[in-house]
């Protein structure tokens, strides 16, 4: 496995290995097993895999065709590997008698720790071009003072000889940075490459506290340029960290030397803020893709308030997050209509308001005029729509109908009666459609307090009570408006009551006006400027609203309440009149 991962790194394939073995030991290998073929080379067959590594121009000079090498597996008692004395003779050359002769012991010593020295620095070679921890680690030249070699080798790695980095002891006593022995091991095999015992990466361990300690407190200079300070190198991982830290924010410098100064990024138009901004816009991208499904909006949103918060801008960062949960400083659109009308406010006044405002405070409080616009479509009838089961006779399918001329249909003479009136109403059953649907959330809460199943698709009973009355005098103060009177009568109803029965048959309230009196719940139907005594008028004009009212009691309206069509009856109770105008004659 080691040899291979050589060959590969040097370029060869699969492909190539069972044919290299094959050619160069006469062995197929295709159809090995551990059993008949070790997967360890002797030490012969090793060293010329590293000549091969060293020497990588001139194949056919490491492996011949002709040279057949025996494959055998390593073992301790290789013939190789452990070669004994007067194996191989050797011509030595004359030499001048030594002053005393050293003994024959001596000689065959120093014969084997020299083949000895020379196996490991072929290997500790290859070791360093394995690690090639130039630039990772630091070299002992940095050492303040002047320490012994044996001390200097002590504390350095026996492959990189660099400071030892995150230092691990091998089991056989050496020591190693921990990525170099990973990196050697990995490539050279699982043994010390100082002294070739096995040796596997898990078996190594850190070196004692008191050497670790001596370690941390050795003095070095700074290596890197115009900083020459003088640190511990327990302390220079921080070191190099402030170092670090220094350069991204000269990175991101205001600073522009040899040319004009540099703008600030809000005075900059759009396009050049885009431009500076490329980098940190991308990068915001790819955290919103990977951590919050794609949401930058809310990246930096969040980024802001945080900003807001860190210098104490407490007020602005409240603002802001009233903005991202929807709520906003500004009114709702259906809240401004309501001050409006609450405080007779004509559209022009009302625009000047919101512009006053919005000019004083730099904030945009109330809601413009259009947004109103939008509101009020939601709120007065002929939003929703219906249906009538069987449809009314005489009246309209058409559910989107708005405010109507109360006078429509008629000839300006009734019976050569001129009719000097001004009249606009709605459609009955376009208001009443509009009214229920006001009440939806009161229906549903009925429905649950009542222990009654939401499901319910009705009918249900409405009872509705009616009032007409005269508003008394509605002149104007200099007015020259049409020939009309100057009384007001105004036609509306009230829904009192909505029942349904349940599993037992009996008639249950979901929905009580508790209020029937109130301005709130009572809603207009009719406004005309007559006079309450004027019976042909009032005739005239409540005539339709008499005739659709009658032609609703004998339908029902089939109506959207919570997602679900639901049937309505209605019962009509005249009890709101005046009694001016219950009379006999006119009915």
């Amino acid at each position: 496995d080691v040899t291979q991962e050589v060959l590969r790194k040097m370029g060869y394939g699969n492909s190539f290995w069972p044919e290299l073995i094959h050619n160069t030991f006469n062995i197929d290998v295709r159809t090995d097993s551990e059993a008949r073929h070790p997967t360890h080379f002797c030490y012969n067959c090793w060293r010329i895999v590293i000549q091969t590594i060293n020497n990588t121009t001139n194949e056919d000079a490491f492996f011949p065709i002709s040279t057949i090498v025996q494959w055998k597996p390593h073992s301790n008692l290789c013939n190789v590997c452990n070669l004994r004395n007067g194996t191989r003779k050797r011509k030595v050359l004359k030499r001048s008698p030594p002053a005393a002769k050293k003994s024959k012991t001596a000689v065959d010593i120093s014969r084997i720790t020299k083949r000895k020295d020379e196996r490991n620095s072929t290997s500790i070679l290859l070791a360093k071009k394995i690690v090639n921890c130039k630039k990772i680690h630091l070299n002992t030249k940095l050492l303040m003072l002047d320490y012994p070699n044996n001390f200097i080798q002590s504390v350095s790695c026996q492959v990189c000889e660099h400071l030892l980095a995150d230092p691990v002891q091998s089991p056989c006593k050496h020591l190693f940075c921990r990525t170099c022995i990973l990196k050697c091991t990995a490539v050279l095999g699982k043994y010390c490459p100082v002294c070739r015992f096995p040796c596997d990466p898990t078996e190594c361990r850190s070196p004692v506290k008191s050497f670790v300690s001596v370690l941390n407190s050795l003095v070095l200079k700074c290596p890197v340029a115009d900083c020459g300070e003088e640190v511990r190198l327990g302390e220079y991982p921080n070191h190099a960290k402030n170092h670090k830290e220094k350069r991204m924010l000269l990175a991101y410098s205001p600073i522009n030397k040899g040319g004009r100064p540099r703008l600030h990024l809000l005075s900059l138009t759009r396009r050049a803020q885009k431009h500076r901004l490329r980098y940190l816009k991308l990068q915001v991208k790819a955290f919103a893709d990977k951590e919050e499904g794609g949401d930058v909006k809310s990246v930096c949103l969040t980024l802001f308030l945080l900003a807001l918060r860190a210098g104490n801008e407490h007020r602005q960062a409240d603002e802001l997050e009233a903005l991202m949960q929807g709520h906003g400083s500004g009114l709702k659109p259906a809240v401004c209509l309501a001050i409006r009308v609450s405080t007779f406010l004509s559209c022009s006044q009302y625009h000047k308001m919101y512009k006053t405002v919005k000019a004083t405070t730099g904030k945009q409080i109330f809601q413009p005029l259009h947004a109103l616009r939008s509101a009020e479509k939601t709120l007065l009838p002929g939003y929703y729509s219906f249906e009538w089961e069987p449809p009314l006779p005489q009246v309209s399918t058409t559910t989107e109908v708005g405010i109507i001329d109360g006078t429509c249909g008629w000839s300006h003479c009734v019976d050569e009666y001129p009719m000097e009136t001004i009249s606009r109403r709605f459609r009955y059953d376009v208001a009443i459609v509009s009214t229920l649907k006001d009440l939806e959330d009161n229906i549903l809460e009925g429905l649950k307090c009542q222990n009654i199943d939401e499901y319910l698709g009705g009918p249900f009973t409405v009872v509705i009570k009616e009032s007409c009355d005269g508003m008394g005098d509605v002149s104007e103060k200099h007015g020259c408006g049409p020939p009309v009177p100057e009384k007001a009568v105004r036609y509306s109803f009230t829904i009192m009551t909505i029942s349904v029965e349940n599993e037992n048959g009996e008639k249950v309230n979901v929905f009580e006006e508790l209020k029937p009196n109130s301005e709130l719940c009572c809603k207009p139907l009719c406004l005309m400027l007559a006079d309450e005594s004027d019976h042909e008028t009032m005739t005239a004009i409540l005539g339709s609203l008499v005739a659709e009212r009658e032609a609703m009691k004998s339908s029902d309206l089939i109506l959207e309440i919570g997602d679900l069509p639901r049937s309505f009856k209605f019962i009509f109770r005249g009890t709101g009149y005046d009694e001016k105008l219950v009379r006999e004659l006119e009915g």
